[in-house]
C-alpha cells in the first residue's frame, strides 16, 4: 500500500497546470500580459506551485486563496482585454485615415489660390474617414489624436463641418483649370505616382535688381521696355526710367501682364500698371476670369493703391505687384514646366535667361559701391552725390534687413545711388515676397560669393594696380 506522502506527490504532479513545464501548446496570438516570474508571484497563484524549500519538519505556511467571486472578475476582465486587443489589431484603420489625407494634402501649397479650400475638403473627407471607424477604434490613442488634431486644424482654418470632401480617387476630384488638379490626373492616368510639380522664383525690384528662375542675382540698366516672361502661358513685360540723372541706373516704372486664353478656364486678359495707378483690375475693367463660384483667374487688392496680387489657379502661377515710392516692383512664382514652355523666337527673357551682359552694372553679383557717397565711375561722367553716406547708408538698411545678403547690399547701393530711402522698402519687402513664394527655404537668401559686401572685382583690380604702381615708384 502506497505511502501518504506519495500519493499526495501524485496529486501534485497531476494538478501542475499546462505550460508550467517545457511540453505544453504555444501560447495564442492574442494574449494578456505574460505572468511575472515565480519568485514574484503570490502564495495564491496557483495549486501545486513550486513551495519554497524550508526546513525538515516545520510547519508549512497556511495558504491564502482569493474568494471565487475574485477569481471570476478577473478571468472576465482578462478575456474581455484580449477580444479588445484582437478587435482592434483586425479591424482600427486610422492608419489609412492618415495616410490618405497626407495624399489629398501634400500637393498643395499655403502660398497659392485655392489652398484654404482644398485643404479643408480633405479635412472633412479625414473627419467623415475617422467617424467610420469611431467604435473599432474607441480604444487606440492614436485615433483620439487623430480626432483632437482635426478639430485644431479645422478651426485654425475656418472650416465648416459640413460642405464638400475630397475624394482618394484623383478621377473624381480632377479639375481641368486647377493645375495641381490636372497635374494630379496625369499621375493618376500614367499608373505611378510622380514627385509634386517643380516651382520656380523670379523678381525684379530696385534699381533694378533681377532675381533670375536659376536664383541669379544681377542688377541691369536695361532701359525701356523688356520682357520679364514670354511663354505660351504667360508675357510679362516692365518699362524702367533712369533714376538720377547721369546714372546708368534705372527703375520700373511701368508693368504690363498677359494671361493667354486658356481652353474654357479663361479668356486673355490684360493688366497694365504704371506709377501711382495700381489698379485692381484688368484692362478691360474685370476683376476674374473663367466661368463658375471658384475662379481660376482673379486679382485680390491688399492695400489700395499700393499692392495687389494676381492667382492663375489655372497655371499654378501667383504674381504680387507693389509701389513702393516712385517705382514698382514684381514677383512671381510659376511652374517649372509652363515657365520653360516657349519658342526659340521667345528666348529674350530676363527671368529665364538674365539680363544680356552689356546691360550688367553688377560684376558677377558683386555691386560696385559707391565710395564717400560717390558712384565708382562706369564711364566718363561724374555722378552726383547721395545725401547718404556708406556708414549711414548701411545703418539704414541694417535698420529693416539684419541677414546681411544681397537684398541688404541692393539697398546699400541703391541708397547711395539714389538717395531715395523708399529703396530701403523696396528691398526688404522684395525678400518678405521670397519668402513668400519661394518653394525653397533654403535658397531665400543669396550672400556674395566673396563675403566681401558686394564689392566688385573692377573696384580690387583697381585698387591691385594702384599698389604695383606705388610699389614700382618707390623703387625706381
Amino acid at each position: 500500500m502506497p505511502s501518504s506522502s506519495s500519493s499526495s506527490s501524485s496529486r501534485r504532479r497531476r494538478r501542475k497546470p499546462r505550460g508550467a513545464g517545457g511540453g505544453g501548446p504555444p501560447a495564442a496570438p492574442c494574449r494578456g500580459p505574460v505572468p511575472p516570474p515565480a519568485r514574484l508571484r503570490p502564495a495564491w497563484t496557483g495549486m501545486g506551485s513550486a513551495a519554497p524549500s524550508r526546513a525538515a519538519g516545520a510547519e508549512p505556511p497556511p495558504r491564502r486563496r482569493p474568494p471565487p467571486a475574485a477569481l471570476g472578475l478577473l478571468a472576465a476582465l482578462g478575456l474581455l482585454l484580449r477580444a479588445g486587443d484582437c478587435q482592434l489589431q483586425a479591424h482600427c484603420r486610422i492608419q489609412k485615415c492618415t495616410t490618405d489625407f497626407v495624399s489629398l494634402t501634400s500637393h498643395l501649397n499655403p502660398a497659392l489660390d485655392g489652398f484654404d479650400l482644398e485643404f479643408c475638403k480633405a479635412l472633412r473627407a479625414y473627419s467623415a474617414c475617422t467617424y467610420r471607424n469611431s467604435k473599432v477604434c474607441r480604444g487606440d490613442l492614436v485615433y483620439h489624436s487623430a480626432v483632437l488634431g482635426i478639430s485644431d486644424l479645422m478651426g485654425q482654418r475656418n472650416c465648416s463641418k459640413d460642405g464638400p470632401t475630397s475624394s482618394t480617387n484623383p478621377e473624381v476630384t480632377h479639375d481641368p483649370c486647377h493645375y495641381s488638379g490636372h497635374a494630379g490626373a496625369r499621375d493618376h492616368q500614367g499608373g505611378e505616382q510622380t514627385a509634386p510639380p517643380t516651382y520656380l522664383f523670379c523678381g525684379l525690384f530696385g534699381d533694378p535688381h533681377l532675381r533670375t528662375f536659376k536664383d541669379h542675382f544681377q542688377t541691369c540698366k536695361v532701359e525701356g521696355a523688356w520682357p520679364l516672361i514670354d511663354n505660351n502661358y504667360l508675357s510679362v513685360q516692365v518699362t524702367n526710367v533712369p533714376v538720377v540723372p547721369g546714372s546708368s541706373a534705372t527703375a520700373t516704372n511701368k508693368i504690363t501682364i498677359i494671361f493667354k486664353s486658356y481652353q474654357d478656364c479663361t479668356d486673355q486678359k490684360v493688366y497694365q500698371a504704371v506709377t501711382d495707378d495700381l489698379p485692381a483690375a484688368f484692362v478691360d475693367g474685370t476683376t476674374s476670369g473663367g466661368d463658375g463660384n471658384t475662379k481660376s483667374l482673379r486679382i485680390v487688392e491688399k492695400v489700395s493703391g499700393k499692392y495687389v496680387e494676381m492667382h492663375a489657379r489655372y497655371i499654378g502661377t501667383t504674381v504680387y505687384i507693389r509701389q513702393l515710392g516712385r517705382y514698382l516692383t514684381l514677383a512671381i512664382r510659376m511652374p517649372q514646366e509652363l515657365a520653360m514652355a516657349y519658342e526659340e523666337s521667345q528666348d529674350l527673357q530676363l527671368c529665364v535667361n538674365g539680363c544680356p551682359s552689356s546691360e550688367r552694372i553688377d560684376d558677377s553679383g558683386h555691386l560696385p559701391l559707391p565710395v564717400m557717397g560717390q558712384l565708382l565711375p562706369q564711364s566718363g561722367t561724374t555722378h552726383p552725390r547721395s545725401v547718404y553716406t556708406l556708414e549711414t547708408a548701411t545703418t539704414k538698411c541694417h535698420e529693416k534687413m539684419l541677414v546681411k545678403d544681397i537684398y541688404f547690399y541692393s539697398c546699400v547701393f541703391d541708397l547711395l545711388t539714389t538717395g531715395d530711402a523708399n529703396f530701403t522698402a523696396a528691398a526688404h519687402s522684395a525678400l518678405q515676397d521670397v519668402e513668400a513664394l519661394h518653394p525653397r527655404k533654403e535658397r531665400w537668401h543669396i550672400f556674395p560669393s566673396n563675403g566681401g559686401g558686394g564689392v566688385s572685382k573692377g573696384s580690387k583690380l583697381f585698387v591691385s594696380l594702384g599698389l604695383v604702381c606705388l610699389i614700382l615708384v618707390a623703387f625706381l
